[in-house]
């Protein structure tokens, strides 16, 4: 019995070795470089994608939090819009600063 079992351990190791030969060998011709080189070049599309994707959502999310337009300029805010009380300017006030100074030179 124990003729048998070092034959069939020995009979699956040569198997598994053939495979694993042929593998390295297949892996090594024109054909095997150059599916290697098609899958690294996929990969690395596919990462570049993965980081351009992830870095659209953290601009995105940025801009919503400091308040920014899609273009890079700060978006204005009126007063009571932004929870304060009162005008925020004297131009606000008098509605433009070209009627102020018309009635401050009344």
């Amino acid at each position: 019995m124990s003729r048998g079992l070092w034959f069939v351990a020995g009979a699956g190791a040569g198997v598994y070795a053939m495979v694993r030969a042929r593998r390295v060998a297949e892996a090594f011709t024109a054909d095997g470089l150059s599916d290697r080189w098609h899958a690294l070049t996929l990969g690395a599309r596919m990462f570049r994608e993965e980081v351009a994707q992830g870095q659209a959502e953290a601009e995105t999310g940025l801009r919503e939090r400091f308040g920014l337009v899609p273009h890079g300029l700060p978006e204005l805010v009126s007063a009571t819009a932004a929870g304060s009380v009162g005008p925020t300017s004297s131009a606000d006030e008098y509605g433009s600063t070209d009627e102020r100074t018309q009635e401050g030179n009344d």
